[in-house]
């Protein structure tokens, strides 16, 4: 039910620190006119760590309107056991497609515990789940195959960058569903996904998630079909001109992987607001340097298709 480059909207808030529903309600329309295989709402991008539950419901409820079902929408869930089961009962409520099952709060479990975890999740709606594997969420082979069983749960999504451990699970995955004939789905959801997919898409993952759609999806897409396509030379020539800086510049300070992003929607047009906190704004200077990135990045793709073109 997921391909292609899968879109995770930020949050627009007001200078005041509310949402604003309106810009929200243009940002998933302008992003799902840009052609991505899925909208994840409220997610890491969206900070659903800063959101609350009422507020939650209507974010879901505007993406799912403005998606008007061209595409799955899925909305994030976790916390503690008690919110993780409110935040889905919502998602379900709201119209949303599946649900991304973010981390526990904050304690570090067994992998009994995050089991049990998602399976109090799984058994509170019957919208697909796709499960986080990253901070204290990590999950072994023997664990990633219990929740793969569960009926609901239909994907797994890669946040460690592990990629020893991720080949491990999804091979053991694979081998545990294939009596079933169970579809089961591998997601790379690190940090500006695309330095990395070359890496995952080795050991069999697929889809990733593109914070850089969320501002600049003509570049996402550039990506996505160079690699695709097995064109080596654009996909060079847009990690070094363009992801790896974003790279180099978001690993600058704590927090960027949303603020920039975030800053990004706001440099292309439709503003966006602040964050909130603990997460702060990108500095001036930091800001200049993501719209010289974007530029570079470009006009490595405008030259790549000139030279496509002219062939």
């Amino acid at each position: 039910m997921l391909d292609g480059v899968l879109f995770f909207p930020v949050t627009p808030f007001t200078e005041s620190g509310d949402v604003d529903y309106d810009r929200l309600a243009e940002h998933v329309a302008k992003g799902v006119d840009a052609g991505p295989g899925g909208v994840f709402i409220a997610c890491g991008t969206g900070e659903f760590h800063a959101l609350g539950l009422e507020e939650f419901g209507r974010i879901v409820a505007t993406a799912v309107e403005a998606v008007a079902g061209r595409v799955p929408v899925f909305a994030g869930a976790g916390g503690s056991i008690a919110q993780a089961k409110e935040f889905a009962t919502s998602a379900k409520a709201n119209g949303a497609d599946g649900i991304l099952l973010l981390p526990p709060y904050l304690v570090t479990m067994p992998q009994a515990g995050l089991v049990e975890y998602t399976r109090a999740v799984a058994d509170t709606t019957d919208l697909p789940l796709i499960v986080y594997n990253r901070s204290n969420a990590r999950f072994d082979e023997a664990s990633a195959v219990a929740v793969a069983q569960f009926p609901t749960v239909i994907g797994l999504k890669d946040g460690t960058g592990d990629l020893d451990k991720v080949a491990r699970i999804v091979r053991a995955v694979k081998d545990a569903l294939a009596p079933s004939g169970k579809q089961f789905l591998f997601f790379n959801g690190m940090p500006t996904a695309e330095i990395s997919q070359q890496a995952y898409r080795a050991i069999g993952v697929t889809l990733y998630s593109s914070a850089t759609f969320a501002f600049a999806p003509e570049l996402a897409l550039g990506f996505y079909d160079a690699l695709e396509s097995g064109n080596e030379d654009l996909t060079d020539a847009l990690l070094r001109s363009f992801f790896h800086p974003l790279v180099r510049l978001r690993d600058q300070v704590p927090g960027y992987a949303v603020s920039l992003v975030k800053f990004g929607v706001t440099m292309e047009g439709l503003e966006a607001g602040p964050v909130r906190p603990p997460l702060v704004q990108p500095s001036e200077a930091h800001k200049r340097e993501l719209a010289q990135i974007t530029a570079a990045g470009r006009a490595a793709l405008a030259d790549a298709l000139a030279v496509h073109a002219v062939r």
